[in-house]
C-alpha cells in the first residue's frame, strides 16, 4: 500500500483534480490510500468567513459562503457521472447547511472560539474528500471515503491538536486495512476528533501530516505528498531562479528545510515517516513523469557540501539588553516564559553577557510581550529580516564552511549567526531587502557544480 497525499493546488479546479484522479488511478496496482487538502484556497476562505462573522457582519459572511458553495459546485460538477451527480448534490447540500447554519449561529454570538474555528475550517477537507471519493466512482476506481474525525484522534488543543499515536495508528490500522482489496480510501487531511469526537485540526499544513500518520499507522510501501514544484529544489526558484531538483535527501535534512521555510513539506510529516522508516516522495502533479524528490533515513553520499539553502522572510528581530543579565540566573527563564505565554515560538537566538536578540515570525503578540518584558529588559524590534539557512550533511563533516558561508555573503550585512544547535545547517540573519540577494550568492557559492547522482 502507498499513501497519496494531494494539496490545495492539486485540487484547485476541475482540471487539477482531473489530474490528480488519472494519478491515483495509475497507481491502483499499489492500493492507495488517497488524502486531499481543502480545495485551493478553501481554508483561507472558510477563516475570512469566520472573520466576518466574528465581526457580526451576517451579510459579508453569507457572500463569502455562497462565493465558496459555487465555487464547489462548479468545480465539481464536472467530475461526476450521471449515477453519482444525485450524491454529489445531497453530500453539497447537507454539508453547505451545515456550515450555513455554524456561521449563522457565529454572527449572532460575534464570538468565534477555537473550538468553533476548527468545525468551521475542517469542512474544506470533508467537502474535498467526499468530491474525490465520488470522482473516483465515476471514472471506474472503487473508492470509499472515510470521515477522517473516525480515525485521527487527538487531544483538545483546538487549531493546533496533537494526534494520540498509539490510538491513530490502532484506528487507522483498523479503518482502512479493512477494506476490500483493490478499494480506494480517500480521506480528508488536517482534520481529526478529540476523545469526546468534537471535531479539531491539526494546525495549518497538517494534511502532510495525516499522510505520514496514516502511512506509519499501515506500514506503507511509501508516502508521496503531491503538491506544485518538483520536489524539494537547492534554493526557493521565485529567488533563484537557476534552484535545480533534489533527487535524494535525508529525513534530518528536509526537516531543517522545512522548518527554515521550504514550503514543499510540513515539519512535522517526517517524524513519523522517519520512525518507521518510510521513504516520503515529493512529487509534481503538474507533471507526474517527472522523478521528484526522496527522502530517505539516510543522507546518501553527495559531492556537494549542501543540499539546500532555505529562505524564511517577514521575520522579526526582538533584541532584549539589561545589565541585570550579568552573572544572573534565570534570566532567558523570564524572557522565553513571556514568549511561551503568548504562544510565540522563536526562531533563532543569539546571547551576550547582557544582551539576547531572537528571531519571531508571528508579531501578533508584540504589544502584549513588550508590556511584560519592559519592567526588567529595554526591548527593539527590528521587523522585515529573514533567516538564511543552507543545510547539508556533508556539513558536520567538512571544516571551512562557514568561512565559505561568509565569503559569499561579503557584501551582505548578516545580523545574526547561528551554527552548532544542529549539525546540519548553518543559519544567518540578514535584512528582508538583502534576501534575494544573499539566496543567490550563496547558490552560485555552493552549487556551481551539481553531483548528478543526487541533483536534477
Amino acid at each position: 500500500m502507498i499513501v497519496m497525499k494531494f494539496g490545495g493546488t492539486s485540487l484547485e479546479s476541475t482540471e487539477a483534480i482531473d489530474r490528480a484522479l488519472e494519478i491515483v488511478k495509475a497507481r491502483r496496482e499499489q492500493q492507495p490510500v488517497v488524502v486531499v487538502s481543502a480545495m485551493g484556497k478553501t481554508t483561507n476562505g472558510l477563516l475570512a468567513i469566520a472573520e466576518e462573522a466574528e465581526k457580526g457582519n451576517r451579510t459579508g459572511a453569507m457572500e463569502k459562503l455562497r462565493a465558496l458553495e459555487e465555487y464547489h459546485r462548479r468545480e465539481s460538477a464536472p467530475l461526476v457521472s450521471a449515477q453519482e451527480r444525485s450524491q454529489l448534490e445531497s453530500t453539497l447540500k447537507d454539508d453547505f447547511q451545515s456550515l450555513g447554519d455554524l456561521v449563522e449561529r457565529l454572527c449572532v454570538l460575534r464570538l468565534v472560539t477555537p473550538q468553533s474555528l476548527d468545525t468551521l475550517a475542517s469542512f474544506g477537507e470533508r467537502l474535498s474528500s467526499q468530491i474525490v471519493a465520488l470522482a473516483l466512482k465515476s471514472r471506474g476506481v472503487a473508492s470509499v471515503h472515510v470521515d477522517a474525525r473516525n480515525v485521527i484522534v487527538t487531544d483538545s488543543n483546538f487549531t493546533e491538536a496533537a494526534p494520540d499515536i498509539p490510538e491513530t495508528y490502532e484506528r487507522a490500522s483498523r479503518v482502512i486495512g479493512g477494506l476490500d482489496k483493490g478499494t480506494v480510501a480517500v480521506m480528508g487531511g488536517f482534520i481529526g476528533a478529540d476523545r469526546a469526537g468534537v471535531t479539531t485540526t491539526l494546525g495549518r499544513g497538517g494534511s502532510d501530516f495525516t499522510a505520514s500518520l496514516v502511512g506509519a499507522a499501515i506500514s506503507a510501501q511509501e508516502i508521496q505528498i503531491w503538491t506544485d514544484v518538483d520536489g524539494v529544489l537547492t534554493c526557493d526558484p521565485r529567488i533563484v531562479p537557476e534552484a535545480r531538483p533534489v533527487k535524494t535527501i535525508s529525513f534530518d535534512e528536509a526537516a531543517e528545510l522545512a522548518y527554515f521555510g521550504a514550503k514543499v513539506l510540513h515539519p512535522a510529516t517526517v517524524m513519523p515517516a522517519k520512525e518507521k522508516n518510510i521513504p516520503v516522495r515529493i512529487l509534481n502533479s503538474r507533471r507526474p513523469a517527472a522523478p521528484g524528490t526522496i527522502i530517505v533515513a539516510e543522507a546518501v553520499p553527495c559531492m556537494n557540501l549542501l543540499k539546500s539553502v532555505a529562505c524564511k522572510q517577514g521575520l522579526a528581530i526582538v533584541n532584549l539588553r539589561s545589565n541585570r543579565m550579568l552573572m544572573a540566573h534565570g534570566f532567558l527563564q523570564r524572557i522565553f516564559e513571556v514568549f511561551a505565554r503568548y504562544e510565540t515560538s522563536v526562531d533563532m537566538l543569539a546571547t551576550s553577557e547582557v544582551s539576547v536578540s531572537l528571531t519571531v515570525d508571528d508579531d501578533t503578540r508584540f504589544p502584549e510581550i513588550c508590556a511584560e518584558l519592559a519592567p526588567f529588559t529595554e526591548v527593539s524590534i527590528e521587523r522585515d529580516q529573514a533567516i538564511l539557512c543552507v543545510v547539508g550533511d556533508n556539513i558536520r563533516h567538512t571544516p571551512g564552511v562557514a568561512a565559505r558561508v561568509f565569503g559569499a555573503l561579503r557584501d551582505v550585512n548578516v545580523r545574526m549567526i547561528s551554527q552548532g544547535a544542529s549539525l546540519l545547517n548553518i543559519g544567518v540573519v540578514v535584512d528582508g531587502r538583502d534576501a534575494g540577494k544573499a539566496a543567490e550568492a550563496l547558490h552560485r557559492e555552493f552549487f556551481s557544480n551539481l553531483d548528478p547522482a543526487v541533483f536534477g
